[in-house]
């Protein structure tokens, strides 16, 4: 199977995540991009949040894991790999480039509009461990695969 790998980023704030839509996407995705040849994963997203958000700084970058997911907007059997990492962001994120809106994605909202990445396996997980505390993983509304 094609895989694209990314670096992603989790932004929680007042139990709220900071998704983004591409212009020409439909599905909510993380802030962050996919690694230039031979860049390092913090150094991948650190550019892609100023190309996305504009003038951000990040902060305390840990290392949250991997995700395998299929890829949003991309052929039958393509996946993705997330690194994802969490961390503070500095300055108020604005969209930039491709990227048509942001997003503070809560509980409670319309699974249906995540990247299948982020509804099949990074928020189920992150919600398990206690990352993320919210209390429901209702797969029900998780987009179709």
């Amino acid at each position: 199977m094609a895989a694209i790998h990314k670096i992603g980023l989790l932004l929680v704030r007042d139990g709220r995540i900071l998704l983004c839509r591409k212009r020409q996407g439909a599905r909510l995705i993380l802030p962050g991009g996919k690694p230039e040849a031979g860049e390092a994963p913090l150094a991948c997203l650190e550019r892609e949040l100023r190309e996305e958000l504009g003038e951000v700084a990040l902060s305390g970058a840990t290392f949250l894991g991997s995700y395998v997911a299929p890829a949003a907007g991309e052929a039958a059997g393509v996946e993705v790999r997330v690194d994802l990492y969490t961390g503070e962001l500095h300055g108020t994120p604005r969209p930039m480039s491709e990227i048509d809106e942001l997003v503070w994605f809560e509980e409670g909202d319309d699974w249906r509009r995540l990247a299948p990445s982020i509804a099949l396996e990074i928020l189920p997980d992150l919600i398990r461990r206690g990352i993320l505390p919210w209390s429901t993983n209702d797969q029900t509304s998780s987009p179709d695969r």
